[in-house]
Order: structure tokens, then C-alpha cells, then sequence
């Protein structure tokens, strides 16, 4: 993992070229919708703006905006995960790391729960946990939402952090294909709960609980107090033939403009809490020390 991580820090120095554009040009973006929506969106319109390109955005997972850039068939993607360790087309590309997204608990807004700890998490997630008196709530089950397969960046990021075994199985109530469905049952079903990304649970009308009593903002998310968080990436393909507009609105979305623009949809831009990358290395580690599995690396 560590050699992972300086790995993504090393394709820093490759971005900071300038150059100018002729014409009006387009890329076309996939991946994950928690980058779509915590700052993708936001970064095109001003990138639009500033270099009269567009970029033409679409949805499909991490793993589309991972695999379909390996492909050829998007000139760059969003995720929220790092390759899988075994596999070589997804580590045939670039993973540029622009921001920082918690993972959040989320529940219904009337859910009189607040707090969730860790071990409490796992026993959810293990099926040990079946009613909300068991988390201090009022006696009713619990229906615990999750996503479909084991590689979605939610899923894979839960399996690595809390459980240090990529191929956990998680004993829910429903799975979802996607986050925005998955959320979106959380507004609507009392009595359930799920996982998903910051960026994008503070946009829907659920409530956010916090995790060992701390409340995942902008503040405990930058300082590491909160202890869920991973990177979210920008996705790239080095022989892409349109790497030189690849490069440069990867440097303008790490540029004063672009983290601004991060700051403002409250998202922690990357460069600007570097200190995380040794705690997530922690993270992992104290997930991998209390693993009966060790399966991960």
C-alpha cells in the first residue's frame, strides 16, 4: 500500500506542463458518482469556462471509470478506489488523487440514533447486529443497504478499511446497483442504514451520523480526526492521444481554482491535507492486524 501510494504522488510532476488550444475540443469523463457530484460537475463548468473545452460526464461506478479508460473508450474517469492489486488492466493506467471523501453512515432523518462506533460497524456488516436497540435505538430491524459486487469503490474501501478482506461478504438487507439508488432508499425506509461517500450523502435528505463520536465535516475530514476517509482519483490513460488536455485539466483541477472550487462543494482538496496519506497507511494497518482473514495484500 505504501508503495501504492507513492506511486500516485509520483504523477504529480508529470501534469505541471503549459500549452494552448487552438479550438474548442471535448473529453469525454466516466466513473464513480461520488466524484461526479462532489466536484467533477462542478470543475467541467469551469474548466469549460477557462479553456472553452468541454467534457461530457457520465456515471457508471469506479470501476467503469477505471476500466473503460484502460480500454480506450473515455479519455479519463473518476474513482474511489486504487487498482486492484491482481489486476493488470486495471494497473496499466494513471491515478491521479484530487481529493479527499469520507465514508459516511447514513440513515433516515428520523432515525433517532447518532453515533455509530467501529466495532459496531463490523458487527452490522457481519449480520450480528439485526435491531436498533442493539445501537441505541427504538425496537425495530435493521435493514442495512449495500452495494452490488465487492469492487465498488464504497464496498472495496469498507472491506479494506474495517475489514482487511476483499472478499467479505456482507449480510444485507438489500443491494443496490448503484449510490444514488442506495441513498435514495435511505430517505424513504426508516428503519435503514448504509455507507456512501460524504460528498454525496450531504446532498440527500438523510441523516449522517457520526462515527466514535466524531461528525465527518470539512474539518475532521482535513485534520484526520475522522477516522473513514480514502482518496478520490482522476483516472488516466498515458497513450491517450489526448493526454495533453488530460494533463492540463489535471493541473487546473489542482490548481487555486480548482480546489476552491472542491472547498466550496465542501470536499477536501488533496494537496491540501498530504498528512492523511500516512494515516490512511495506519488505517489499513490496524484493519489488517485485527483481520482473522488477511486476505487483502
Amino acid at each position: 500500500m505504501k508503495l501504492s501510494i507513492i506511486r500516485c504522488l509520483c504523477f504529480f510532476s508529470i501534469f505541471f506542463s503549459s500549452f494552448s488550444f487552438a479550438e474548442q475540443q471535448n473529453l469525454n469523463w466516466v466513473g464513480c458518482g461520488i466524484s461526479k457530484k462532489s466536484y467533477m460537475n462542478k470543475l467541467a463548468e469551469a474548466y469549460k469556462k477557462s479553456r472553452n473545452i468541454n467534457i461530457n460526464i457520465q456515471g457508471g461506478g469506479a470501476t467503469r471509470g477505471i476500466r473503460d479508460v484502460a480500454a480506450g473508450t473515455a479519455d479519463l474517469g473518476g474513482s474511489c478506489r486504487f487498482h486492484l492489486p491482481d489486476n493488470e488492466l486495471e494497473k496499466s493506467i494513471g491515478y491521479e488523487p484530487v481529493a479527499w471523501d469520507a465514508l459516511a453512515v447514513i440513515v433516515n432523518k428520523n432515525n433517532p440514533v447518532n453515533n455509530i462506533s467501529f466495532p459496531q460497524i463490523k458487527s452490522l456488516y457481519e449480520g450480528k447486529i439485526n435491531n436498533w436497540k442493539q445501537l441505541g435505538g427504538l425496537d425495530a430491524p435493521v435493514k442495512l443497504f449495500v452495494r452490488k459486487g465487492k469492487i465498488s469503490g464504497v464496498g472495496y474501501t469498507i472491506r479494506t478499511l474495517i475489514f482487511a478482506d476483499k472478499n467479505k461478504d456482507f449480510i444485507a438487507s438489500k443491494v443496490f446497483k448503484s449510490s444514488g439508488p442506495l441513498e435514495k432508499g435511505i430517505e424513504s425506509d426508516p428503519h435503514a442504514i448504509a455507507i456512501t461517500g460524504i460528498s454525496s450523502a450531504r446532498l440527500r435528505d438523510v441523516k449522517i451520523l457520526s462515527l466514535n463520536n466524531i461528525f465527518p465535516d470539512y474539518k475532521t475530514i482535513k485534520q484526520g480526526q475522522y477516522a473513514l476517509y480514502r482518496p478520490l482519483f482522476i483516472t488516466f490513460n498515458p497513450a491517450s492521444p489526448n493526454i495533453a488536455l488530460i494533463k492540463d485539466f489535471i493541473k487546473f483541477a489542482h490548481s487555486n481554482t480548482g480546489r476552491s472550487i472542491m472547498k466550496t462543494n465542501g470536499v477536501v482538496p488533496y494537496l491540501e491535507a498530504l498528512r492523511l496519506v500516512m494515516k490512511q497507511v495506519q488505517q489499513e494497518q490496524k484493519a489488517q492486524n485485527s483481520s482473522t482473514e488477511n486476505l487483502t495484500y
